[in-house]
């Protein structure tokens, strides 16, 4: 379990694309990594579309964001099409990341988030997220730090 003002664990994983994503590679800028259980799902589907509805604004607040599944490769591809997401979806097939993170529930993925500052640490965690307005709350933090 990965608690505030701790180190960010680092991990690669296949976007997408197929594209190894390296959270190290990304110090320097804020980064929003977020735990949901399952593409195509309702509650899913309106979490990733409160952050693309935003992205103009969360870009302003330069955040790189990252969604995290058991999901494959192909049904992120599937999932970020359907929804024109302008961001990655990782695939951590293995659950190895989302157990790393304390999003673990069983077989489940709880719907948890992190947000990382430039240096690497971790300086927030939403433990309870409304999917609805997801993004305005991550942008409401971000604004008040």
């Amino acid at each position: 379990m990965i608690e505030i003002n701790q180190k960010a664990i680092d991990f690669t994983l296949e976007n997408q694309d197929g594209i190894e994503i390296k959270l190290s590679d990304f110090l320097g800028q804020k980064i929003l990594i977020y735990f949901y259980p399952k593409d195509m799902t309702s509650g899913c589907t309106k979490q990733a579309c409160s952050l693309q509805d935003n992205m103009v604004d969360l870009n302003d607040l330069n955040l790189k964001i990252f969604g995290i599944s058991k999901d494959s490769v192909e049904s992120h591809k599937r999932f970020q099409e359907k929804h024109g997401l302008e961001f990655d979806l990782l695939a951590d097939t293995q659950k190895s990341v989302i157990k790393s993170y304390g999003a673990s529930k069983g077989p489940f993925t709880s719907r948890v988030a992190y947000l990382i500052n430039e240096k690497g640490n971790v300086i927030y965690k939403f433990s309870k997220v409304d999917t609805k307005i997801f993004a305005q709350e991550v942008i409401d933090v971000l604004n008040s730090l």
